[in-house]
């Protein structure tokens, strides 16, 4: 089975990850041994696509990204899911029930 989002393949989380945010991860998240001059160009090069407004969503998409992430893939993570209680009505003041 193939998975193609868009014409493009996707055959890791990295490509799934890519393809859904239209950038490198690595753009992102640096990579190991990477010098201090190649973080500066890397991170100024982030600086100019979050200025871009096609892309003033990403970070609210990497937000989403991650956490869903963590959500799906706790084991790879030291989290402990939170139990999300059943949302209560708040209590008005001077209202009759």
């Amino acid at each position: 089975m193939h998975a193609y989002i868009g014409h493009q393949q996707a055959v890791s989380a990295e490509d799934f990850a890519e393809l859904a945010l239209g950038t490198p991860v690595e753009l992102w998240l640096g990579v190991d041994g990477e010098s201090e001059e190649e973080r500066a160009a890397r991170l100024d090069a982030a600086r100019d696509i979050l200025a871009d407004p096609e892309y003033r969503e990403l970070p609210d998409d990497l937000v989403r990204l991650a956490a869903r992430v963590v959500e799906d893939y706790p084991d790879l993570f030291n989290v402990v899911p939170l139990v999300r209680s059943a949302r209560r009505r708040p209590v008005r003041r001077g209202v009759a029930a």
